[in-house]
């Protein structure tokens, strides 16, 4: 398995003198890494690093500087076994590659760019890298380029193997087809040790490294043994080590900062604070129990509670007042009393008294030089542990507050009066602050969770959002009516509050005897608690988080039908669903189903508060047209409320309700044209409503009833219905009246029954219901109450008929289907019949089986073959691509117009015949005669992919 391979940088071009080449050597939080000359004349930098011993090199990773980067980093190896003399002027270096790097302006030079470049199993001895130019940016005006930390991957090479070779440093014999050791579970190069991986040993303190490197070795021991539960303990050991040892690398930091300024005192602070934490997580985690040194222990190989729950828990990090408050209760112990006494006397220069060999050194705060705020890094491609920039490397950032405008100064201003040990450092502002590399980090995960949970525990209201002058303008009929604490719950950034307050809205609403209470001269008018409720309200209703909305839909249903009733004014009424309606309608079209499932629940709610629907409020809203632009969900939702509302409170003939017979059809006529299929049918039920109230209203608003309307697959369904409700009418009123003229002959005991009528006209009726098909003429209806309109409309339907064969054929079928008491479905293009009265079935045969019918290429409607060429200029929403054939009247794409000229069947059209788009023969007249024998004849179409199915005999 794969290791880290040490070296030894024995050669740089250049380098700074405070930066240098020496750094690459080792790894670490503090490591400063090798850094160029300023306003060097070199553009080219080598650097030569010599492992301790050969070794088989696998991978090699570089970790960049944030704003000092190279344009590319090139890699060569040399080998040369310890047989042969190895001097710089005799080694050959075998070109490996380049590393390109970006800019990093993306990030604002804030983050480190990790590349880990894996290479065929190659053994070397020395490495060399070659920095080429340099990008320039803001920071960067003097053309320096820096290198964090070089890390290689390998394994020791044989000695005996190594002597082998050849000495030309390629290093490519007897190893070339290897291939590198792989982790069988992730595909990734196995490595013997986690902290062997540069994104591991940048960024972790280097004795808590030290520590996991023992339990690594004691994990595979466990092992081994086949003691599983200790392993178990080692493996979540590990982890929370990871998570610790990168706090104590930020503290290390930090520490080495203080130094840099000479600010000993917060250096001597984040000393104790560093052995502090990592004494107590030592502890907590029972990691010398687990090292095992003194033996086997068997507790081990039992469960505790530490480890009982999967990760443990670490122990909260000590702050920098609660570690001076620790060497101050040192200071003044009863052994140091007498010292104390005896120091108090020097205590006016700034200096406190000294116990045994600890001492607190408190300095002005004035003298305290402030140090820059750090920015923090993240790398790119590979995401890594980033770090807050030193003093030394760019100025401030402008995005980062300063030490006087942080959030944490009024709180620690007291504690620097009653402490004068506490020092004043910008890191006591950000210490608790997440790196931004790793705020997407799974490592940083618990930690964050835990600062975040401590924070709240120690203060109820830190997450709660104080309101600013703005927002108390909006609020203030709210804080007046409920008080500031309920209305900063709405504000608070955390859903929990906001939740509270949403509960404590709705107990205040069901609550009835506060507003009926006569003798409160200031208690809210009913009128100010609706806008006040509404205000807030508004504000919820808009909340990302589902909880929160459904409480607020909850309190919006209890405003409307258990406090508004009664009490609230219809002009403030009108006023609160004027506010709320558009955030609920906009919710009703959210893809989630449970988000515009309660928000349709909550609008019909407050469509059927009585207030509301007096005035109606909610339907106008609703009855708007719908556009094809429309989105899917937001147009079925509202065509569903719609249609909703129609079944409860019916349809109106106040011009102002807007569920009016014509605000209904238009909306419906709207709907049908949506491109999605299920807004359509929700569009067809509400036109059939209103079809049975006004009939005439509904075929105003739709194409006239002819053969070229019918021939749209939409509209043939939707007259179909029409001539079914119109039937059902028809007969209804022929049973009336025949009820009547038996109850004026003496029969007035006989009810209607519900026998079909034997008379000759009502034979007549359906016989030219059935023969005329699917082409019946728009009805009129005021013309069922006697028998000569009976007569008339049968007369409109012969005359409606394609021929007289097909209206034969149809008395035909419709005889014996009267005859015969099972129903029967059939097609009125092919003569396919089905048993049953399932409309879906017919649906399924237009769909997919019918052979007169055929699917248009762009749009895939359903129509027939026969129009599929005037369809495609005239109807399709691609009408704009094609053109009609001058020569032989096809509609063909105007990208294949030249080709389609030059095919074979582009040829005249014979005088009175039609063209078949599908096989391009000609199809003679006459023109339904012709089409019939063409496409349900038993060869049919050669290019109709549906073939005509056998009449079925049920």
């Amino acid at each position: 398995m794969a290791k880290k391979i040490p070296f030894n940088v024995v050669f740089a071009s250049d380098e700074d003198v405070n930066f240098p080449a020496s750094e690459l050597n080792t790894h670490g939080p503090t490591v400063h890494g090798w850094r160029s000359t300023v306003d060097g004349s070199l553009t080219t930098h080598d650097i030569i690093l010599r492992f301790q011993q050969p070794a088989k090199i696998y991978r090699i990773q570089l970790l960049a500087h944030q704003y000092l980067i190279p344009e590319k980093v090139e890699l060569w190896l040399h080998y040369s076994p310890k047989s042969l003399p190895s001097t710089p002027s005799s080694q050959y270096f075998d070109f490996l590659g380049f590393v390109a790097l970006a800019d990093n302006a993306n990030t604002n030079y804030k983050s480190r760019e990790l590349q880990s470049v894996t290479v065929t199993p190659r053994r070397g001895t020395h490495l060399k890298l070659r920095l080429i130019g340099s990008q320039d940016n803001e920071y960067n005006r003097t053309g320096q380029i820096s290198l964090l930390a070089v890390n290689v991957l390998g394994e020791d090479l044989d000695v005996g193997t190594g002597s082998n070779g050849n000495g030309n440093g390629n290093g490519e014999d007897h190893i070339g087809s290897e291939a590198p050791p792989l982790d069988t579970a992730t595909g990734e190069l196995a490595l013997a040790s986690i902290c062997d991986d540069l994104l591991f040993s940048m960024y972790v303190e280097e004795s808590i490294v030290k520590y996991i490197r023992e339990l690594e070795q004691r994990k595979t021991l466990a092992v081994s043994s086949e003691r599983f539960e200790y392993a178990r303990k080692l493996k979540l050991c590990m982890t929370a080590l990871r998570t610790a040892g990168e706090r104590l690398g930020r503290y290390s930091l930090a520490k080495r900062q203080a130094v840099q300024q000479e600010d000993f005192t917060t250096a001597k602070l984040r000393k104790e604070q560093m052995e502090m934490y990592r004494a107590s997580v030592l502890r907590q985690l029972q990691v010398q129990q687990l090292l095992e040194s003194q033996g086997v222990q068997s507790t081990n190989d039992q469960s505790c509670e530490i480890y009982a729950g999967g990760k443990p828990s670490l122990p909260p990090a000590p702050s920098l007042q609660e570690v001076a408050h620790a060497l101050a209760e040192a200071a003044l112990s009863p052994k140091s009393i007498t010292s104390q006494s005896q120091d108090d006397k020097s205590s006016t220069d700034g200096s406190l008294g000294q116990a045994s060999n600890e001492s607190v050194v408190a300095v002005p705060a004035s003298s305290v030089p402030a140090p820059t705020v750090p920015s923090a890094l993240h790398a790119t491609p590979t995401h890594t542990g980033g770090w807050r920039k030193s003093h030394d490397e760019i100025p401030q950032s402008p995005r980062l507050p300063s030490r006087h405008s942080s959030p944490m100064c009024s709180r620690q201003g007291s504690l620097r009066r009653r402490n004068k040990s506490v020092p004043r450092n910008s890191y006591e502002d950000y210490e608790e602050r997440a790196i931004p590399t790793l705020r997407h980090s799974n490592t940083n995960e618990f930690l964050r969770e835990c600062q975040g949970n401590a924070l709240l525990e120690a203060d109820p209201n830190r997450g709660r959002s104080r309101l600013n002058d703005r927002e108390r303008r909006q609020a203030a009929l709210p804080i007046l009516v409920f008080g500031s604490e309920l209305v900063e719950q709405f504000y608070s950034r955390q859903f929990q509050d906001r939740e509270d307050g949403l509960m404590r809205l709705r107990n205040f609403l069901k609550e009835l005897e506060v507003v009926e209470v006569p003798s409160n001269e200031h208690a809210a008018s009913p009128n100010k608690v609706a806008r006040s409720a509404a205000l807030l309200l508004h504000r919820a209703v808009r909340d990302a988080v589902y909880s929160v909305f459904s409480q607020a839909t909850e309190t919006v249903r209890v405003l409307f039908l258990e406090y508004v009733p009664g009490r609230v004014s219809p002009s403030e009424v009108a006023r609160c669903v004027d506010r709320l309606l558009p955030e609920l309608l906009a919710k009703s079209g959210d893809p989630s189903a449970r988000l515009h499932t309660l928000a349709q629940h909550t609008i019909l709610s407050i469509a059927a508060c009585p207030e509301v629907a007096e005035q109606s409020l909610v339907a106008p809203a609703l009855s708007r047209s719908v556009g094809s632009g429309t989105h899917q969900r937001l147009a079925m939702s509202r065509l569903q409320m719609l249609e909703q509302l129609v079944h409860t409170q019916g349809i109106s003939t106040d011009k102002h309700s807007g569920l009016t017979c014509r605000a209904l059809s238009e909306c419906g006529c709207s709907g049908i044209h949506h491109p999605a299929e299920p807004v359509r049918k929700v569009a067809e039920r509400i036109l059939l409503l209103v079809y049975k109230i006004n009939p005439r209203m509904v075929r105003k608003q739709l194409p006239p009833d002819d053969d070229i309307t019918r021939r749209n697959l939409l509209y043939r369904q939707l007259f179909t219905e029409f001539d079914k409700l119109d039937l059902d009418r028809k007969q209804e009123l022929l049973e009336a009246s025949k009820y009547v003229g038996g109850h004026s002959s003496g029969d007035a005991a006989t009810p209607p029954t519900d026998k079909p009528t034997t008379s000759s006209d009502a034979s007549r009726l359906l016989k030219s219901k059935s023969g005329q098909g699917l082409g019946l003429a728009a009805s009129s209806s005021n013309g069922y109450a006697s028998c000569n309109g009976k007569q008339q409309y049968n007369e409109q339907l012969k005359r409606s008929m394609l021929s007289a064969s097909n209206s034969r054929k149809g008395s035909a079928s419709n005889s014996e289907s009267t005859e015969d008491n099972t129903p029967k479905i059939h097609c009125p293009f092919c003569n396919w019949s089905c048993a049953g009265s399932d409309a879906t079935q017919l649906d399924r045969h237009y769909w997919k089986a019918c052979p007169f019918l055929t699917k248009c290429p762009q749009c895939s409607q359903v129509l027939e073959v026969a129009a599929l060429n005037y369809h495609l200029t005239t109807e399709c929403d691609a009408k704009e691509s094609y053109v009609v054939c001058t020569r032989c009247t096809e509609s063909v794409h105007k990208q294949l117009y030249e080709l389609h000229q030059m095919e074979d069947y582009c040829r005249e059209l014979k005088t009175g015949a039609a063209r078949c788009p599908l096989c391009h023969d000609d199809v003679h007249l006459p023109v339904d005669g012709g089409w019939k024998l063409h496409l349900l004849s038993a060869a049919g179409c050669p290019g109709n992919i549906r073939k005509k199915n056998p009449k079925k005999s049920n």
